[in-house]
């Protein structure tokens, strides 16, 4: 069976300010021709279709008309919902989808039952794991504890019982929204952290034929059957060495799998660049740049006058600018950005404790009070849309 292996798309989401809408368009163009193309038998879809959980209207269309090409082209998708997605509201209509082979798969407690795709071969099971906040979904899965890996471990355990009911040589293929050990985060992400955590490991989904993941944004091997096609378009500046592909996935009697890799349309490139005001402006081997996106970081120790604009007569798609200026470490001057580089919240909470306590930290307690508050906030989103 082939399998087409896309996720994150976030239809609705802007680039510093530059709309993608058309960008997104082209990709999802590009999407029913590749399945036309390389005679794909299905299409899965790893969480994070919108960039919010109310999209705008632009959006909505643009996907309703995705899924009805799709459905004219006679191809299934089966679609699971991300972080950034509400579930709710992508998985309303799933039963009429499913009619028109569309099968949307938003709800945990549905993670068991999946979609039965044959070939010659014999059948294809296609379980849906939209992604899992802790604890939501805790309780209902029956996981020891409101993390990560333990609410994955519930929902995997339930495929595993499922897959072991049905006849031999069924095969498998899971969809799942997650952050697993061994993949490279970018800063498009957003955070998932809970009680300190946000990776799982890869053996959570021992037993499963083909593992597709959304979630982090380059693709990326795992493992040989565990994989992230990442987003098919840049949505970062720490995007900008991606190569962005979706993954062709051939998996054979057996289980017997082979995966290529196949490009997406690149709207514009992404350059990042750094140094002085006068270099960036001077240096002719930056002239290949002109088309780009930019980010440009000055390092002057001195901010220059009118650097945007300067900038801008060169580097016409200039978005982004940083100031950075290279002071010697013991320099009053250096940045608190600089000085908070690579720390994480808890460890930012923690060192303001400790400054105004004139050096003494929080205690053990006080540091699971921290993590609980921060755990609190970066789920908030969906307690709100539970209460709705």
């Amino acid at each position: 069976m082939r399998i087409l292996h896309t996720s994150d798309w976030h239809l609705g989401r802007s680039f510093h300010r530059v709309s993608m809408l058309d960008a997104q368009a082209a990709y999802l163009d590009h999407l029913v021709e590749a399945v036309r193309e390389h005679s794909v038998d299905v299409v899965v879809v790893a969480g994070d279709v919108y960039d919010r959980a109310v999209p705008p209207l632009s959006a909505v269309q643009l996907f309703d008309d995705a899924l009805h090409r799709l459905a004219a082209a006679g191809v299934p998708t089966v679609m699971i919902s991300g972080n950034h997605d509400s579930a709710r509201r992508l998985g309303v209509g799933a039963g009429l989808m499913a009619r028109a082979g569309i099968h949307l798969r938003t709800d945990p407690g549905d993670c068991s039952t999946p979609v039965v795709l044959r070939d010659t071969q014999g059948d294809v099971a296609f379980y849906g794991l939209p992604y899992l906040e802790p604890a939501l979904v805790k309780d209902g899965l029956g996981a020891s504890k409101a993390g990560h890996e333990a609410v994955l471990t519930a929902a995997m355990d339930r495929v595993r019982a499922d897959l072991a009911s049905r006849p031999d040589g069924t095969r498998s293929v899971v969809l799942a929204h997650a952050f697993v050990a061994g993949g490279e985060p970018s800063d498009s992400e957003r955070d998932i952290t809970v009680g300190g955590v946000a990776a799982v490991p890869a053996g959570v989904f021992d037993g499963a034929d083909y593992v597709a993941l959304g979630h982090l944004h380059g693709c990326q091997t795992v493992t040989e059957r565990v994989r992230y096609s990442g987003s098919p378009l840049a949505y970062s500046f720490s995007e900008h060495a991606h190569r962005k592909t979706m993954w062709l996935i051939d998996l054979g009697a057996g289980g017997d799998l082979v995966a290529e890799r196949v490009d997406c349309p690149v709207p514009r490139p992404l350059a990042r660049l750094r140094g002085p005001l006068g270099t960036l402006l001077e240096d002719p081997g930056l002239e290949r740049h002109r088309g780009a996106w930019v980010e440009a970081t000055l390092t002057d120790p001195a901010r220059p006058a009118d650097p945007m604009a300067r900038l801008l007569e060169r580097f016409p798609y200039t978005l982004s600018l940083v100031f950075d200026p290279e002071r010697a470490p013991e320099d009053p001057l250096a940045s608190y950005a600089q000085r908070l580089q690579g720390r994480d919240d808890q460890q930012v909470a923690e060192d303001f404790v400790a400054h105004v306590r004139g050096g003494s930290g929080p205690s053990a307690q006080e540091r699971t009070v921290l993590r609980a508050v921060f755990d609190d906030v970066r789920v908030g989103d969906g307690i709100d849309e539970v209460s709705r």
